[in-house]
Parts: structure tokens; sequence; C-alpha cells
């Protein structure tokens, strides 16, 4: 290997790149617990299927886009990494192999899309869903990596090589992107039927909690292999996960019990993910009090702002705006307060002597990443919808759209069907076939009956 190799840092970033892509089928079960019975495979496929389109336009131009040598003003990568050429074995990003560089920020690319299905859960054509993948992946989260992720001593991406903004590890490009772009599919898409009249439910609630569970520990790959290297910084950064992730859900429990009067295992899991959303791209700037004050902040308001789609009229199924948009700013611009300038940047925020510019900075990133997103998710998606249909028809919807689109459930209900049926059937059938069924059981076994 060249001068320079670590090979405890290669290592690190690996394994935080499988932690990474655990997220994927952790958010598959996280949003498909939360949906009804008849659209659950639907919402963990959802998210299986970025797996597949987002690591094949990776390799084939997608690395190039977000991590090429800068091709126009900070706004795109070249095109000289098409089919990861011109990329060696041993080649070097820092201490880590570009190999492994690659693999990490794919994972990232990855999760991005999937987290937006939630907010169009239960009415949506899975083949338009995967070409929305395919394209927006393409116009949008590629260059918004670009912008945010690629560094180059001032002559990368504008926003945090040229401007300054700080986004540690995506709470620009990867959560207020899909956040919004949720907002923008919401629209197009229209209401589910029986939205605001007919009971939503979470189908199981113990799915949930088993994919936030998932998504927590995959979060420390997310947050503390961002800084590339097994040192102090990743540390820090894994610290600061778990202590806003913690506050965040004591903040989401303690708005809802004073609101609704109950601790809610929804609102546990709910606010675990608002506290990792809020703290992802401040991690690698903020002390751990400011980590703890952050997500307290964020599971609060977040809270507050998923009963915002019943008072504005759209439909965010899963509360992807209320949790990733909102809590991605909520993250995103705290650092202009809670920065410290002796994390793993120098700038300061506010509380800590920096005046008001870099918290101008990071206002101006969540303004500029949210509209570019919105504005092309929007088109994107009525691009779509005017041609091929991105909603099922509404007897799909209403049936249940797992049978529909895959021709599976995600459940066998026919014994239990059997059993209803001889429930529903006249007093003397039910007696009767209980009768029978007790006969049938007491000569199989040879136990006296009575």
């Amino acid at each position: 290997m060249p001068d320079g190799f670590s090979g405890g840092d290669t290592a690190f970033v690996l394994i935080s790149a499988a932690l990474v892509m655990l997220m994927t089928p952790g958010l598959a079960f996280f949003y498909g617990g939360m949906v009804r019975v008849k659209s659950t495979l639907n919402m963990l496929v959802m998210s299986f299927i970025a797996l597949g389109i987002v690591t094949v336009l990776w390799v084939l131009y997608g690395y190039s886009l977000s991590f090429g040598t800068d091709a126009f003003h900070g706004l795109i990568g070249n095109l000289d990494h098409v089919g990861m050429r011109g990329i060696g074995m041993n080649d070097l990003n820092g201490t880590i192999p570009v190999t492994v560089f690659s693999a990490f920020q794919l994972m990232f690319a990855v999760i991005t899309p999937a987290l937006i299905s939630g907010a169009i859960a239960d009415r949506a054509k899975f083949s338009a869903w995967a070409l929305f993948i395919a394209v927006w992946v393409t116009v949008v989260y590629f260059p918004v990596a670009h912008w945010v992720f690629f560094f180059d001593n001032g002559h990368g991406g504008w926003l945090g090589d040229r401007q300054g903004v700080i986004d540690f590890a995506g709470g620009t490009a990867v959560h207020i992107n899909a956040g919004v772009a949720g907002l923008a599919l919401c629209l197009v898409l229209g209401k589910r039927i029986g939205f605001k009249k007919d009971p939503m439910r979470p189908h199981s609630l113990p799915l949930v909690m088993l994919g936030s569970g998932l998504l927590w520990f995959g979060w420390f790959g997310f947050n503390a292999g961002s800084a590339l290297a097994a040192n102090g910084l990743a540390g820090m950064a894994f610290m600061n996960t778990q202590v806003a992730t913690a506050a965040a859900m004591i903040g989401w429990l303690a708005y809802e019990r004073i609101k609704h009067g109950a601790f809610t295992s929804l609102g546990a899991a709910s606010g675990a993910v608002a506290g990792l959303v809020a703290i992802t791209p401040a991690c690698g700037s903020v002390s751990m009090l400011g980590a703890l004050a952050i997500g307290l902040i964020a599971g609060a308001v977040c809270a507050a702002a998923i009963s915002l789609k019943y008072k504005l009229g759209f439909d965010d199924s899963l509360d992807v705006v209320g949790v990733h948009a909102v809590g991605g700013a909520i993250g995103s611009v705290l650092i202009g307060l809670f920065a410290t300038g002796h994390v793993g940047q120098t700038a300061k925020g506010l509380f800590y002597g920096g005046g008001f510019g870099q918290l101008g900075k990071q206002a101006m990133g969540v303004a500029v990443v949210a509209t570019y997103s919105f504005v092309i998710s929007w088109l994107l998606g009525k691009a779509i919808h005017k041609t091929i249909g991105f909603r099922v028809p509404e007897e799909v919807e209403v049936a249940g759209i797992d049978q529909a689109e895959h021709a599976e459930t995600a459940y066998d209900f026919s014994a239990v069907g059997a059993s209803l049926a001889r429930a529903l059937s006249s007093p003397a059938e039910s007696h009767q076939s209980a009768a029978k069924s007790t006969a049938q059981d007491t000569a199989k076994t040879g136990v006296d009956a009575r």
C-alpha cells in the first residue's frame, strides 16, 4: 500500500459503511410497521429497491458526479470516473482507499431516496417509484452531495467548500433533501382515501421499535464514520449521536405527555429518529452539552411539527416532513449557535463568540437545498404522474397495494379467516363445530376431555 495508508482507518470506515447499509433495511422495518397491514410489503420493498437502483447508478456515474473534480463552479463533478474508471485499488482518499470512501458514500446515496417513500405510503405505483428514484438521485442527490460533501481546497462544492456551510454527515444533503422531496410528492399524489376520516394506525409497533433500534445502531456508522478515520473526532461524533438521540426521545415523550396525556412507543421511536436526524449535521462541531440541547429541541419541535399536516392539509403518511425536513433544518441551523470551534471545525457559533456569520451560512444552506429539492422533486413527480401515472387506482388503494403491486401479502390470514368464519356462523353451528373439534382432539390425544 502507498505511504499514508492506514489499516485501522480503512477497517473503521468499512465497518461504518456496513452499518449505514443496515440502516436501509432498518428504515424498511420502521416504515413497514407504521403502515396498515395491506401496505406492509410495499413499504418494505420501496426501501429495498433503492439498494439496487442507486448502487448501479452510483458505479455508472453517481460517484463521478458527486466526488469527481469540480466541473462547473462547485455545482457538479466531472465524468472522469464514469464506471469507476481511473480509480485503482490502492488509490487513496486521505488515509483510506478511494474504493472504501466510495462504498461509504454510496450507502448515504441509497438511504436518502428510501427516506422519501414514507411520505407517499399506501398510494404509489411501484414502477413509478422506481423510476422516480433513478431520476431523482441523478438530478437532485448527486449534485447536492457535490455541493455539500466534496472538498478540494476551496475549489470543491459551492456550499460546503466555498461558502463554509457545515454539514458533517448529511443534515442538508440527506434529510432536508429527502424531507422536502417527500413534501413535494405528497402534493403531487394527493391525500390517501379516508385521510382524516379513517383510522390509519400502525399495524405493528414492535416492527416500528425494531426498525428504530436498527436505525439508531446503524447511525453510529453514519455519523462517526463521517470522520473517515478512527480518531478523536469519530469518538466525539459517536457520543454526540448517542446523547442527542436520547435527549430527543425524552423531549418527544415529554411533549406527547403534556399534549396528549400518554407516553407512546411510537413517540419513543419517532423521537429517537428525530434526534438522529438533528445531530447528523452537527455531530462534528458541537460539544456534548450542545448535542443535548439540539436533541431536546428537535424532539419537542418535531413532535409538534407532525401535526401540521392536518392543519395545512397535506398527507405526509409517515411524518417524513415533520421528522426529516424539520429535524434536519433544526440541526443544521443550530450549528450556528452551538458550534464550539474546537471539535472538528474551527467556525464558532453565536453562543461561542462567533457572531451571526455561521448562523447566516447555515440558514442559507438549508434554504438553498430545500428550495432546489422541492422544485425539482415536484416537477419530476408531476411529469411521472402525467405520463405513466404515479398513483395506484382507487380500488387498489382501498383493497391493499401489496397484492396488486407485488402479488404477495405480508401475513397469511387464511387460518385466521377460517376461525373467524366459524365464529360468525350461527350459535348452534358454532357449538357443534366446537364440540366436533373437541371430540377430534380427544380421539387423537387419548386425553379425557371432561
